[in-house]
């Protein structure tokens, strides 16, 4: 296999474009210029799906202090299980950004929504057993409330997706 040589085309730089590979034993001959270059995004300009939505960034934020939480180790199992939860959110959340089809991605909010209900759940024993401050467990209430109902409305706009439009 052979690549074509890369010339950038007028207004733009060498690193904006990338050689087509080419086969030469198959027939195929490569065109001269621009023909067989493909043009291509910078690396900085390029956004994933996933940082594009509030709901991902504000887990991250989640996530984030729930890990400060999960540095002490007299929580016991509740330092892992929240550890586990707030990273599956934020991962869930990109993987469903990231699917095609409306029902794909209403399923792994779904998943993110678990997850983020688990948290609260481990942050109400938390809560109980006086091993996390007041305003932390403000902080991070108030974090879970808005990520599980922007999961929620999320998650129910993508399933109207998947319905026919007279069931709409």
């Amino acid at each position: 296999m052979q690549q074509a040589l890369a010339v950038p085309a007028p207004g733009r730089d060498e690193s904006d474009l990338v050689p087509v590979p080419v086969k030469i034993g198959s027939g195929v001959v490569p065109i001269p210029g621009d023909a067989n270059l493909v043009p291509v995004r910078r690396s900085s300009a390029v956004v994933p799906d996933c940082e594009r939505l509030d709901v991902y960034r504000v887990a991250v934020e989640f996530q984030l202090l729930a890990a400060s939480i999960c540095s002490s180790r007299r929580l016991g199992v509740l330092r892992g299980q929240l550890d586990r939860a707030s990273v599956s959110i934020v991962l869930n959340i990109a993987e469903g950004s990231g699917r095609f089809t409306p029902a794909d991605k209403a399923h792994f909010y779904r998943i993110a929504r678990g997850s983020a209900m688990e948290c609260l759940a481990a942050l109400t024993l938390l809560d109980d057993r006086f091993l996390v401050s007041p305003a932390v467990h403000r902080r991070s209430r108030a974090l879970l409330t808005r990520i599980v109902a922007m999961l929620t409305r999320l998650a129910g706009a993508m399933q109207d997706r998947t319905l026919p439009r007279a069931a709409r």
